[in-house]
């Protein structure tokens, strides 16, 4: 395990919101956008299994879901129904429920495991939870809140997470989520990179494009921030353990086969030379959180707008209001 060193504060962003729109006649949030997956489908799959099915979860992850709880206290109306989005991936959940005593949290999860995860608590330890449901199977419209604790970097569709997320919450709920930014691991790309050993990990967001996607989704006021924790570590091999139990590399161009224990010991001896005077590695993790507001449908004016029934009942009753 790493101990955590520095605590940066980083820069804040806030996409300009366009009017809100229905999601039905709104453009697709994958209008223009590349279809080419940035990770490997199968791979991210097994590497959430394998999280899932994990005794507990990354600490890391733990550590990044108690901060990010402390930011439930810009919610104004304390939510009664939250969907905790993946949370056998991230780790959050009883930092939720801490945040939400009142709340009903049901977890959300990937079909492949929500078919078959059943909650293991004795009574007393059931209130205020629901069994996992799927992600297919969340009703519209059925949260106040939805949180994602460090998911959003093993779903293959960017563009589709969003879009579901929307979908999930009711007009004036809110979304809170967080992931790993571009930095987060920095100095083992250059080492990889300067070795030639191909590709450390899939790219990960930049801020900036995570708000601009919520933005296409629909969704209004997204706010982006960032922090930068640096972790030290005694050794390779605990840098290593780490890095397995956070996940995996995704990439679609990662080297194809087992590594050696040849080349395990070179990559070792390249992260000794890193080593700062106290003997221990320091390496980056840039951690990015967002939020925003499921706004009120308002539908374009267009020679043909297609409006849903349900968007025009609540655009008719807050019209009266």
């Amino acid at each position: 395990m790493g101990v955590l060193v520095i605590h940066l504060i980083g820069s804040i962003y806030c996409p300009t919101m366009a009017s809100p729109v229905d999601p039905v006649s709104a453009p697709s949030a994958t209008e223009g956008e590349s279809r080419r997956p940035l990770i490997d489908a199968i791979a991210a799959q097994r590497a959430r299994t394998r999280l899932a099915n994990a005794p507990e979860p990354p600490w890391l992850h733990a550590e990044v879901a108690r901060r990010m709880a402390e930011r439930l206290a810009i919610i104004r109306k304390p939510p009664v129904d939250v969907l905790d989005w993946w949370g056998n991936v991230g780790g959050g959940s009883a930092a939720l429920r801490q945040a939400c005593p009142r709340a009903q949290v049901t977890r959300v999860d990937a079909e492949w495991v929500a078919a078959r995860a059943a909650p293991r608590r004795w009574p007393w330890q059931r209130k205020g939870l629901a069994a996992p449901i799927a992600a297919a199977d969340v009703p519209d419209g059925a949260a106040d809140l939805v949180w994602s604790n460090m998911a959003m970097h093993f779903e293959p569709d960017r563009a589709a997470l969003p879009a579901a997320w929307m979908r999930a919450l009711r007009v004036d709920g809110f979304l809170m989520f967080s992931t790993f930014g571009p930095d987060t691991l920095r100095e083992l790309r250059a080492i990889h990179g300067r070795q030639a050993w191909g590709p450390l990990q899939a790219p990960f967001e930049d801020m900036h494009d995570i708000g601009d996607r919520l933005v296409a989704s629909g969704f209004a006021d997204p706010v982006m921030d960032q922090e930068t924790l640096t972790l030290t570590y005694a050794s390779a091999q605990s840098l290593l353990d780490d890095l397995h139990a956070l996940g995996a590399n995704l990439h679609p161009a990662r080297f194809a086969g087992l590594r050696t224990p040849r080349w395990q010991s070179r990559w070792g001896a390249e992260l000794a030379r890193r080593a700062g005077a106290d003997g221990r590695i320091a390496i980056t993790f840039e951690i990015a959180y967002g939020h925003a507001i499921k706004p009120a449908a308002r539908a374009l004016v267009a020679e043909r707008t297609v409006v849903k029934l349900d968007a025009l009942r609540e655009m008719l009753r807050r019209g009266r209001q």
